[in-house]
């Protein structure tokens, strides 16, 4: 294979990795609008739906370590296509779940799919870069964050106007069509990693890779805090009314999409490590402003500024887990993943805890301690500055 077909290969697999990532983020970000219709379709409480919706959680920390596994033995390529495959159904088994159990059965299994297939995409958006000798993870998780808004944005209104199955068909038949257009193009793991790839599956016992993923996790507890618990901070703490203080997480979203589709170039100028400084000082900074301010308006504005930060230090964190240099990169994609949205899925119950004692304001003061801890912790990040490696 000459060099120019192998980049442009590299190029295809880049797009393709992307479209991966798109439809991840569509199949995650449907979900939210069947919500409402799950709850009175099975005449659960609040409390069953908040049980149910941790399953799904449950299920992707299950199945990141599994994607490892498969990755050591069958590579990137071959794993994102398997747990893509299966997944584009995952949310009409959910929508099909006559009774309860088999609906947590259901949605066990399309979290557990969606972890998994988001373990293998981002180990191959890592071969990518390998190939390129360039950034492609910030943008990839841009388009995730864009699949997640097409989703979440128009299910809504075909769910009120031609009913959950419909809708739930209508986001299969797109997530197929798109894989079958896309996964063809999807690149096999250079050779040095292939090499690296297909040992038996161990987990490692170099603490560095646990360390990347802490600084994952303590970077992804900050976004599920505001997620969760930003407007009803400005509500009840700052006097924001309702629509003000939904204006939090639609503004440090929106910041978050918008720098990650910029920060491949940022990174690939200034390295890993300086962006990944940069980064944590202005989410620390953001949140803590947030945290501090006696007015609404500069609280919105400061979760957004935080975004900007927050945006490009999990897919740093990412790359730099899935290129250990003597490591497989499933390996340590697996570990990085799983310890990262642990934080994401499991703290912010522990944050709405906490803050019902000390208050939210005493909660993002010390979040914003947790971003600053990564400034200490940057110089992890350096494998994230890579070198190319030979195709096949």
């Amino acid at each position: 294979m000459t060099a120019v077909s192998s980049l442009q290969d590299a190029a295809r697999g880049r797009w393709a990795v992307a479209a991966m990532f798109f439809i991840n983020g569509f199949l995650t970000g449907s979900w939210a609008p069947q919500i409402p219709v799950f709850l009175t379709r099975l005449d659960i409480s609040k409390f069953t739906l908040g049980v149910l919706i941790l399953l799904f959680g449950l299920g992707a920390l299950v199945f990141m370590p599994l994607s490892g596994y498969l990755m050591s033995k069958h590579g990137s390529r071959a794993v994102v296509r398997g747990f893509a495959s299966v997944a584009v159904f995952g949310l009409l088994l959910v929508a099909l779940a006559p009774s309860l159990p088999l609906a947590a059965a259901a949605l066990f299994l399309f979290g557990g799919l969606v972890g998994g297939m988001d373990v293998a995409m981002n180990a191959n958006a890592v071969s990518v870069e390998r190939r390129l000798s360039r950034a492609v993870m910030s943008s990839s998780h841009g388009f995730w964050s864009l699949g997640g808004f097409a989703g979440g944005g128009a299910g809504g209104l075909v769910i009120q106007n031609y009913g959950h199955l419909t809708h739930a068909v209508g986001v299969t038949i797109i997530a197929i069509v798109l894989l079958a257009l896309t996964a063809g193009y999807l690149v096999s793991d250079p050779k040095k990693l292939a090499h690296e790839e297909h040992h038996k599956f161990t987990f490692p016992k170099s603490p560095g890779i646990y360390l990347i993923g802490l600084m994952a996790l303590i970077t992804m507890v900050p976004e599920g805090a505001v997620l969760d618990w930003a407007a009803l901070y400005l509500n009840q703490e700052l006097g924001a009314d309702l629509a003000t203080a939904g204006l939090a997480y639609a503004l440090f979203s929106g910041a978050m999409a918008t720098m990650r589709f910029a920060g491949d170039g940022v990174r690939n100028r200034f390295g890993a490590v300086t962006t990944l400084r940069v980064c944590s000082l202005i989410a620390a900074s953001g949140i803590l402003v947030a945290a501090l301010s006696p007015w609404p308006w500069l609280a919105i504005a400061a979760f957004a500024f935080a975004g900007l930060g927050i945006a490009n230090m999990v897919p740093i964190a990412f790359s730099a887990g899935g290129n250990q240099p003597g490591m497989a990169s499933g390996t340590g994609m697996s570990v990085v993943t799983t310890m990262g949205y642990s934080g994401i899925l499991l703290a912010p119950s522990l944050i709405g805890f906490v803050a019902e004692h000390v208050g939210f304001t005493a909660v993002f003061v010390v979040l914003s301690g947790f971003l600053a801890a990564v400034f200490l912790m940057s110089n992890l990040a350096h494998a994230a500055d890579f070198v190319a490696q030979p195709a096949e």
